[in-house]
């Protein structure tokens, strides 16, 4: 059986199918899938051994130079490999007239989340058939849900396995001296745990003697790991890492530190022990799954409040956001020393 499956983006999301992947595998034997992907995040399909082929899907390019030669050209290879395949199932995982439209190029029986389930209700009418799914569950249940209906097998409620052996991401690696990951950069600024609490957990691993890696993807975040790294004593700024690089330096690590961010759902995908700090967003809903997992959320009269700009009025603490007055460094250090 060959299925296709669409679901372009976010890193997030993207991780977030890989266990419904799993589940179908073990429920169908000899299933394989291909997948359309963004561009950026095409590497994390790859890593499934029951993924065969990766369409890459560049939206966020194509958008910024729709007009020109060169976005045409590639647009119309684009839909010629998704026609070239007859699919037994067409599974618009993403739910967006977007994504709706992109599997009306594939041949085969086209399916995807009903009205009241699509994050865009109008997509709905792009499906030949379509399944409901429960908003108020976590977004890798709904996604597993989805699945099982259209491919009609029991819905699971194991612990998600996202179907990556981090092995092989190592392969080849030389041994290094045990490190951890500290994850501090995010979109939202009211994701972000506080500066000064990052330099406090750092401290606490240098006296532990342990090395802390901190990785950055744009000059805000460097400058602050920079700032982070200089007041403290085993720091290192890592060079910009592409999404393989970053994968192998996770997978090696002895634990994480994480906010709500993609590179904490990618820990978790890779069995890291990982603690992920939530303050403005609810993990029961989009929070890291899997294997030795702590989620330390914010005990604030307003979280979660699921919004990108802190409107809390009080007086109660000079952090932005106030929520994270809570997780304190010492909380967090606390949690990592269960899981190391």
């Amino acid at each position: 059986m060959r299925v296709l499956i669409v679901k372009t983006s976010s890193m997030g999301d993207v991780i977030h199918t890989l266990p419904a992947v799993t589940d179908a595998a073990k429920h169908i034997p000899g299933i394989e899938f291909d997948w359309v992907v963004e561009e950026n995040f095409a590497e994390i399909p790859r890593w499934h051994p029951r993924v065969k082929q990766i369409f890459p899907f560049a939206w966020r390019r194509w958008r910024k130079q729709i007009f020109s030669a060169a976005t045409r050209t590639e647009w119309k290879v684009f839909r010629q490999s998704l026609r070239a395949q007859q699919y037994d199932l067409i599974i618009d995982a993403q739910g967006l007239i977007k994504s709706a439209f992109c599997a009306r190029f594939a041949k085969g029986l086209h399916v995807g989340p009903n009205w009241k389930s699509a994050r865009e209700p109008l997509a709905a009418l792009f499906y030949q058939r379509s399944y409901a799914m429960d908003w108020t569950t976590h977004a890798i249940t709904r996604m597993r849900s989805l699945f099982s209906q259209a491919l009609d097998y029991p819905l699971p409620d194991t612990i998600p396995d996202y179907g990556i052996d981090r092995r092989t991401l190592l392969s080849g690696e030389m041994q290094e001296e045990p490190y951890l990951v500290f994850l501090h950069g995010t979109t939202w600024a009211t994701k972000h745990w506080p500066e000064e609490s990052w330099v406090e957990l750092t401290q606490l691993a240098n006296q532990h003697g342990l090395k802390v890696k901190l990785p950055w993807g744009n000059p805000a975040e460097r400058e602050r790991a920079q700032r982070i790294a200089a007041r403290t004593n085993l720091a290192e700024v890592l060079p910009r890492q592409d999404l393989q690089g970053m994968a192998k330096i996770l997978a090696g690590a002895q634990a994480i530190a994480a906010v709500d961010t993609g590179l904490g759902h990618l820990a978790a995908a890779l069995d890291v022990p990982c603690v992920s700090l939530y303050g403005p967003t609810d993990p029961l809903l989009t929070g890291a799954l899997g294997k030795s997992q702590v989620h330390l959320t914010a005990k604030f009269p307003c979280a979660p409040c699921f919004s990108k700009l802190c409107t809390y009025e009080g007086s109660v603490s000079p952090l932005y956001p106030s929520c994270f007055m809570g997780v304190t460094a010492g909380a967090v250090w606390g949690s990592l020393i269960t899981l190391l």
